[in-house]
């Protein structure tokens, strides 16, 4: 399995049942899980099956205190979901963050890493012998092997489930705080905690209004960040691009661990300020420290800096749109490639298979990042549809999504056209001439016309 497939982003796919299943018919328990022993970071001997697992819905993820890159984003991160779902973490809902340095991360070291995220109770940070660690992140479908996923050894990916029901499932941890939290609080056990309310109509959802500069900022800055509403894990970043070198503000976007390593003093005053807590290297792009800087000024209520001449980012007016950066031409045939195979399942009745297609799109806008950010909303409901019913009412959000995508892009993949059909009101793209319906199937395969 590659790396890009173990980051389960934008959308979270059920890999069991989503009806509950009796706990003794569950094919998770105590013959599959490791009962080894480990350590809180409060000190207490646990043993993992019996005192963690067993019974209880669970948020599990990996980390390690000294990591400079996804894992300070991956634990402020769950810091928010544990205030969203509130006092329902420790009491039916625990989170667990299992270090994978256990040389280093001593409970007391663990102890002050979750001081530093403002952890309530119910979150326990833990430790043991390097084995049995590994024995459990294998077992999670969490391991990777040492320097296969990057330059921090492992991917931000989040294992949620309910060892009752059977029910489990993977995201990525660096996912939108109250999409993971309606995962961990609602799903998990059948809905049986959702409040009932009858399902909104696709036509009556409002259109997507996506400002890009939002979506960076809640999606990269916001779990340590605010902008006028106080310091959080780091600083209130309000006015910070009015009265920071637009040079500077740049490469503590990029590439922040290069400016701590490089002795500047304000990146060092400011490690030292809050707590000892590093800002990661999220790997982001100058087009990305642009749309950024342009956003804080705008919700500053003043006007971003200017970029110095041969400096690497360009300002952005805050009322035109911000430049992208380019998807590989692959990444596109690629996601492209899967989306037309839930096409061709839906038109020709099929839901075999859908959901694999779904995962691998979802996998795509987490490599593509920001330019395929509608893509990623739009492929969040399959992670719901459990037949043929549900995906295709599904497919017209992710067809308009993936359409406005390719156009992003600039070029449809050969041997695809574009059709639309009269009596759905929806678009949609296919392989070749011939109308292939996706909304009825072969009820009405021909319905539609191919248009440009």
């Amino acid at each position: 399995m590659t790396s890009a497939a173990r980051i389960i982003a934008a959308c979270a796919l059920l890999v069991a049942s989503a009806a509950a299943a009796p706990a003794q018919d569950a094919p998770w328990g105590a013959d599959y899980f490791p009962n080894v022993a480990l350590t809180t970071h409060e000190g207490k001997v646990v043993h993992f099956y019996d005192d963690l697992i067993k019974g209880k819905t669970v948020a599990i993820d990996l980390i390690y205190t000294t990591c400079q890159y996804a894992c300070p984003l991956e634990t402020a991160r769950l810091a928010q979901v544990q205030r969203v779902l509130g006092d329902r973490v420790g009491r039916d809902i625990f989170f667990y963050s299992i270090t994978i340095d256990p040389a280093h991360d001593t409970p007391e070291v663990l102890k002050a890493y979750a001081e530093k995220y403002r952890v309530a109770p119910g979150w326990l940070f833990l430790t043991g012998s390097a084995a049995d660690i590994e024995s459990i992140s294998r077992k999670l479908g969490l391991y990777t092997a040492p320097g296969e996923a990057g330059p921090d050894g492992h991917t931000p990916s989040l294992l949620v489930g309910n060892q009752a029901t059977g029910q489990w499932m993977r995201n990525s941890a660096l996912d939108d705080p109250r999409f993971l939290a309606r995962t961990i609080g609602d799903w998990l056990n059948s809905w049986q905690t959702a409040a009932s309310r009858p399902l909104q109509s696709f036509a009556e959802v409002p259109a997507l209004a996506f400002d890009r500069g939002e979506y960076t900022f809640r999606n990269h800055c916001a779990a340590c960040h605010t902008i006028g509403g106080g310091d959080r894990i780091g600083p209130d970043l309000k006015g910070v691009a009015a009265h920071r070198e637009r040079q500077w503000l740049e490469r503590i976007i990029a590439t922040p661990d290069a400016l701590v390593a490089a002795d500047d003093p304000i990146a060092r005053a400011l490690v030292e300020k809050y707590n000892g807590v590093r800002m990661p290297n999220l790997g982001l792009a100058p087009q990305d420290a642009d749309v950024l800087i342009a956003y804080i000024a705008q919700r500053s209520d003043e006007p971003a800096p200017a970029s110095a001449p041969g400096a690497a980012g360009t300002a952005i007016a805050t009322s035109a749109p911000a430049s992208r950066p380019a998807p590989r031409p692959d990444d596109v045939a690629a996601l492209v490639d899967s989306y037309l195979r839930i096409q061709a399942a839906l038109a020709a009745d099929r839901f075999d298979g859908v959901l694999d297609s779904a995962l691998a799109i979802a996998n795509l806008t987490v490599k593509i990042g920001s330019p395929a950010a509608g893509v990623k909303v739009g492929i969040n409901p399959f992670a719901q549809a459990a037949d043929l019913r549900a995906a295709r009412e599904a497919f017209g959000a992710l067809s308009d999504a993936v359409i406005a995508f390719v156009r992003g892009a600039g070029a449809l993949p050969d041997g695809t056209s574009a059709a639309y059909c009269p009596m759905a009101r929806k678009s949609w793209l296919q392989r070749g001439k011939t109308v292939s319906n996706p909304y009825f199937g072969k009820a009405m395969a021909e319905c539609g016309e191919i248009r440009n």
